[in-house]
């Protein structure tokens, strides 16, 4: 085996998550990374690489909980191998590269990990009291991109995402009543997520009546910040019989960006960076779209899920406005149950982890009372939006 074959998914863990815990995010942190090597069956001292993303960052306020010296510190590691930072495929280019540490035998046992604390950093001030130049006192200076959207008071990626749902709505017909499809099908997993953030029901009617925050993306297209830490083990396959229990192959891996890597100018603003990262998932497998029995993709805004679905192949280009319409395709017992426990946007903003570890438990039978029915054997788990996508392919 080699390049990411030879890597394993051998344990996931997961923090308790909430709309806003007040608890130190190094601790939310801890409480992952131990269940997750404990759920592989593995000791610290066998952990000798580390990878996150983004790394230890101040700004935004709860965007990053934890940074790699962090949790070496912390866990007394003693490492190989490490890696953490925000130039990635997405956020999922840091389990891309621990499989391919473990790959090349840099390391043996790679942990990685992603804390937010995004709900609670918040405060009073809503999502505005972490965004540049959004009110959350001292002083800031634009630099790179914010340069030129920030005068024109477009700080938010829902401003940007709104563009790209626009140019699709006039490309190709697509209607709210269609988008509204990925945030009623997460609302009714949530409901089964005994960790999720928003478990109500909702009705199209409740979709359609909420407040606009950038047309045509109301506040149900927008993930819910929340505090929370995710960890994933990655083994090299070798170790297998090491393990607590059967692991998850890493089948294949997207990581491409052909288009400019811009929010406001990429070629195609239908579309975005996981149109590429997609492809060249599909180009390392004989597997195809029609395998997967578990989809889990990002829902940062809503309509980045639609761009996965077709990025993927799920549907034609312009095609997934009818593929989600009326719901039953991407519910639990649907032709690809999409997004199972949730999503971001009423599970929880855990920013990309949350979904491979969701992949993950669905995978190993262990997702309780919105477990796919099915005994599925394939998932995708991808994540990004705009510039950024990273996608993974894993089978049971």
């Amino acid at each position: 085996m080699n390049g990411e074959r030879a890597a394993v998914i051998s344990g996931v863990g997961q923090s308790d998550v909430g709309r806003r815990l007040h608890r130190d995010p190094l601790a939310l942190t801890a409480q992952a990374c131990l269940a997750a090597i404990a759920d592989a069956g593995l000791r610290p001292s066998d952990i000798d690489g580390l990878a996150t993303y983004p790394g230890a960052m101040d700004t935004p306020p709860g965007f990053s909980g934890a940074g790699i010296t962090d949790v070496q510190d912390m866990l007394r590691l003693e490492l190989d191998w490490y890696t953490g930072g925000l130039e990635m495929p997405g956020q999922l280019g840091a389990v891309i590269a621990a499989c391919l540490a473990v790959s090349a035998g840099l390391a043996r046992h790679v942990l990685c990990f992603r804390t937010v604390y995004e709900g609670s950093a918040q405060g009073r001030g809503g999502r505005s009291g972490v965004m540049p130049g959004g009110g959350g006192g001292g002083t800031f200076r634009a630099s790179g991109f914010m340069e030129w959207t920030l005068p024109f008071a477009a700080p938010s990626a829902a401003i940007w995402v709104a563009m790209f749902a626009q140019a699709h709505f006039h490309r190709y017909g697509t209607t709210r009543e269609q988008l509204a499809q990925i945030a009623l099908n997460g609302r009714r997993n949530a409901a089964r997520n005994p960790k999720a953030v928003y478990r109500d029901p909702m009705t199209l009617e409740d979709y359609l009546s909420v407040r606009m925050i950038s047309e045509p993306l109301c506040l149900y297209d927008c993930d819910v910040p929340c505090d929370g830490s995710t960890a994933i083990v990655v083994s090299a396959a070798e170790t297998a019989s090491d393990l607590r229990k059967p692991p998850l192959r890493v089948e294949a891996v997207g990581t491409a960006i052909h288009g400019r890597p811009s929010w406001d100018q990429f070629d195609d603003l239908t579309t975005m960076a996981c149109r590429d990262a997609g492809a060249h998932l599909w180009s390392r497998t004989d597997l195809g779209p029609d395998d997967v029995d578990v989809a889990e993709l990002y829902d940062g805004f809503s309509f980045i899920t639609m761009a996965w679905l077709e990025a993927l192949g799920f549907c034609g280009r312009g095609e997934s406005g009818p593929f989600v319409e009326g719901g039953s395709r991407i519910a639990l017992d649907g032709q690809l149950p999409l997004n199972t426990h949730g999503g971001q946007l009423s599970g929880g903003r855990l920013h990309g982890f949350g979904l491979l570890h969701e992949a993950c438990v669905q995978l190993w039978g262990e997702a309780g009372e919105r477990q796919v029915p099915g005994d599925p054997e394939v998932a995708v788990a991808a994540a990004g939006g705009g510039p950024l996508a990273g996608a993974m392919l894993l089978t049971r």
